[in-house]
């Protein structure tokens, strides 16, 4: 008798597959003499679209809604329709006595495989491959250790509970919104809530008003003296007349050293990387999307094996992973990392609770280096980026702290205070591993002048040091700053600060939670935000477009708030703790989705299309919308079932020779032009001639892979998450 095993992906699979010695192919299989190993291609299966219940719901109508099925159906997704067969079939096999799950280990992996089963109907035996990184000893040991597949059951409880949960407020409130305001409109518990807080961001930033402020800097003893206000405690003042009174009198002064306080100080280095502080720093470091963050990183976990499970909210180890630490250090020792991994290698090993602890690792530890060997040169630019962020992190976690001494002195100026800071450096520890690029230190906020650090010469309390030189600083107090990619997920991780009420129960909850979504479905969240044009970019800076500001306005205030996701998200570690009935849960998400559609249906706002164009639709004759891709400027249809879209230019990396900013794309005429901000013009292929001729090594097949990629995202669908449900609706202009 045989176990199948079922894995999430092919590259999984084939992974599995070659560690139990299965290669014999099959239909979607690899067979062994123990083993069969077959995949999913994501998910299988999905629950049914509104018109598997009733005929009626193919018509998009609000005397229909709220649509409540009694029991939740399970479908076949058709584009992968061929691979549930082949699986199916595997799990009917009469030498098949039980099945291994071996799909992500997560709370949406459990899923994948179980709606399989569940809708398959198959009841064999199952057991967990519960593994961290898909190297052959990970596989081994999860292997030699496999656990009871119904001890994950309540996981599996708490993800179907989110999917049905989804459902319902996502299909109901996104029909009421359509059928109510005749627009392309779609509402959920964590976009919407996401567009609220970019609402609030701006909202802070048009009432904002900018206010002068001064200071006042004095050179004395080869030291720069900073003022600060006795009474504030300040580096400033927004009284111009106190600042030049402050100058006047500093300048005819001597300055009196009153304190010199030297203290040593150390720092650890930061933290492991989980994938959302991992997508905020690759997004301010090399303007990586989200998504794109994600997308390298699991090619550097499912291809190269060489980073643990990205999908992690951990930053954090357990205790068993610490023996493994010197065999992770050996397998990335190379190139760049050598010198350091091998200082480590030729000590003992130090760990401590700043990344040890076995009560702050959840599903998943940290992100770190598998004990895999790298090759780097087998990796895209891309790829090694993201694993120099992540490969550095972790030896710099296992160096002994940053050591300095701490310098303050303080002083005074016929009655004024003046202050002077500087650092000695001791031990450079953890900053080695940077080779002195180390960037990451956070700025101090809440000061519109901070003190800055120098190189200070030794002085004692009581020295009397003539003024040389003084002058005026000023300055304006500066907005909040727009929302990027990296800022937003920080927003979402822990958005507390966003909340309408100050309830404190729920901010705990949120903290508790991990915020809005997860760190599997941010990425996700913020593509479908561009992607239906709720949200746009200009430079690195999001901005709410006008059918976003609009939707806020038409969507019950609840569902834009942080608080309702923190609400669910606690219930479903709840339900996967075995502490609540999934029943229950559902049991209040089908009131909460009734009193949503009542509240819609009743509303008294309207809708107006804010980027109706003069140019119409070559399709079916309606007014086109003019839209800002995430990178792109389209003309869209109005009406989804027709479907049309038109790109009119497309952002790019090609740099202006001129300028040397970043060039669009505009697609016009028989060949695409690239045109600047600044006015220079060229034809794509002038661009490639150029480029041959300056020796960029720029190759057709380079255009042709970048123009396909091109062609691919203008093939996506508008809204993704909802493209199918909404494909049938017809929209009057």
């Amino acid at each position: 008798m045989k176990k199948l095993v079922i894995a999430e992906k092919p590259s999984v699979a084939r992974d599995i597959a070659r560690v139990l010695g299965c290669t014999q192919k099959g239909n979607g299989t690899l067979e062994g003499r123990e083993y069969v190993v077959t995949w999913a291609l994501g998910h299988l299966v999905e629950l049914a679209a509104p018109e598997e219940y009733d005929k009626k719901y193919i018509k998009w109508e609000m005397s229909t809604l709220p649509m409540m099925p009694e029991k939740m159906k399970l479908v076949v997704i058709p584009q992968t329709g061929k691979q549930y067969s082949a699986v199916k079939t595997q799990l009917f096999r009469k030498d098949v006595e039980s099945v291994i799950i071996a799909t992500d280990a997560g709370r949406e992996g459990e899923l994948v495989a179980r709606w399989i089963l569940e809708k398959a109907q198959c009841h064999k035996p199952i057991q967990r491959l519960w593994i961290s990184s898909v190297t052959d000893r990970a596989i081994r040991d999860g292997f030699k250790n496999l656990k009871n597949g119904h001890e994950y059951d309540n996981l599996y409880r708490a993800a179907s509970a989110r999917a049905q949960a989804d459902w319902l407020v996502g299909m109901n409130g996104t029909r009421a919104l359509t059928c109510k305001y005749n627009a392309q409109l779609s509402c959920g518990r964590v976009q919407t809530p996401t567009l609220a807080m970019i609402r609030k961001r701006e909202e802070q930033i048009r009432a904002f008003v900018p206010r002068d402020y001064y200071g006042v800097i004095v050179t004395a003893g080869d030291i720069r003296w900073t003022w600060r206000d006795r009474e504030t405690r300040g580096f400033s003042t927004f009284r111009k007349e106190q600042a030049e009174k402050v100058l006047q009198t500093a300048k005819k002064g001597t300055l009196q050293v009153t304190s010199v306080t030297r203290k040593p100080g150390k720092t650890l280095s930061p933290g492991l990387y989980d994938l959302t502080t991992l997508q905020r720093e690759a997004n301010q470091k090399f303007g990586f999307s989200a998504r794109e963050t994600l997308n390298i990183m699991q090619r550097l976990y499912e291809n190269h094996k060489v980073l643990t499970y990205p999908r992690t909210d951990s930053r954090y180890i357990g205790k068993d992973v610490v023996p493994t630490l010197k065999e992770r250090l050996r397998a990335c020792g190379t190139g760049p990392y050598r010198k350091p991994a091998s200082v480590l290698l030729s000590r003992e090993l130090k760990t401590n609770g700043s990344f040890v602890n076995d009560q702050k690792v959840t599903d998943h530890h940290a992100i770190i280096p598998t004990e895999e060997y790298v090759q780097l040169d087998h990796m895209s630019s891309e790829e090694r980026k993201i694993y120099d962020l992540v490969v550095r992190r972790f030896i710099s976690v296992l160096y002994p702290p940053y050591e300095y001494q701490r310098v303050d002195m303080e002083g005074e100026v016929s009655g004024y205070f003046f202050a002077a800071r500087g650092r000695v450096v001791k031990s450079e520890g953890w900053r080695v591993v940077y080779d002195g690029s180390w960037d990451g230190e956070e700025e101090e906020a809440g000061e519109e002048v901070t003190l800055a650090e120098q190189r200070l010469p030794e002085r004692e309390k009581g020295e009397h040091l003539l003024v040389e030189n003084a002058s005026l600083t000023s300055g304006k107090t500066r907005p909040p700053a727009r929302f990027t990619e990296a800022t937003l997920l920080a927003a979402m991780e822990n958005p507390v600060k966003y909340m309408e009420s100050q309830d404190a129960r729920a901010a705990r909850t949120l903290g508790e939670t991990g915020g809005l979504g997860t760190v599997a479905t941010r990425a996700d969240i913020i593509e479908k935000l561009f992607n239906s044009f709720l949200m746009e970019k200009k430079g690195k800076e999001i901005y709410l477009t006008a059918k976003g500001r609009q939707l806020l306005e038409l969507v019950p205030e609840d569902l834009r708030k942080p608080e309702l996701t923190a609400n669910w998200e606690m219930s479903l570690t709840d339900i996967s703790r075995g502490k609540m009935r999934q029943d229950t849960f559902l049991e209040e998400i089908r009131g909460y989705t009734a009193d949503l559609v009542e509240e819609i249906r009743n509303d008294t706002g309207t809708y107006r299309h804010e980027n109706l164009t003069g140019k119409v639709c070559p399709s079916c004759g309606k007014r086109l919308l003019a839209v800002n891709g995430k990178n792109s400027k389209m003309l869209v249809c109005q009406d989804r079932e027709c479907g049309y879209r038109e790109t009119l230019s497309r952002r790019t990396n090609a740099r202006c020779p001129k300028c040397h900013k970043r060039m669009e794309m505009y697609v016009k005429g028989n060949e695409d032009t690239f045109i600047c901000v600044c006015g220079y013009k060229e034809k794509l292929s002038a661009f490639q001639a150029r480029r041959e001729k300056e020796g960029a090594g720029v190759q057709k097949r380079d255009v042709q892979r970048y123009m396909k990629e091109q062609q691919k995202e203008a093939g996506q669908p508008l809204n993704n998450a909802f493209a199918q449900a909404l494909s049938g609706i017809k929209l009057d202009p």
